[in-house]
């Protein structure tokens, strides 16, 4: 089981990015997808999350109408569109696969390796 996170990077205040997370080795159209970060000096947080089969998304209040998430069709990986980036929004940003599109760390047995995001003011 692998979970890889790309996209990451630096981009000013008011910007954007779109983090990918694919997945490899089990069939992640079973699991869920969620997507936490932790910011410097505080504790790992989940910011978006999306059900197995693709039709419900769920976010946290501080990035509603913000970012995006959303499966990719063809390919077993999973998209975090990030925009009006904020520089509260930098962290390192983490996927995994679970049982339900939740923010309970519990649900998620499989998790990624993390990419940076820092959003400069």
């Amino acid at each position: 089981v692998q979970l890889v996170e790309s996209g990451g990077g630096l981009v000013q205040s008011g910007g954007s990015l779109r983090l990918s997370c694919e997945a490899s080795g089990f069939n992640y159209r079973d699991y869920a997808i969620g997507w936490f970060r932790r910011a410097p000096g505080k504790e790992r947080e989940g910011v978006a999350a999306i059900s197995a089969r693709g039709d419900s998304g769920y976010y946290a209040d501080s990035v509603k109408g913000r970012f995006t998430i959303s499966r990719g069709n063809a390919k077993n990986t999973v998209y975090l569109q990030m925009n009006s980036l904020k520089p509260d929004d930098s962290g390192v940003y983490y996927c995994a696969a679970g049982s339900a599109p939740v923010f309970g760390e519990n649900y998620y047995p499989f998790w990624g390796q993390g990419t940076q995001v820092t959003v400069s003011p």
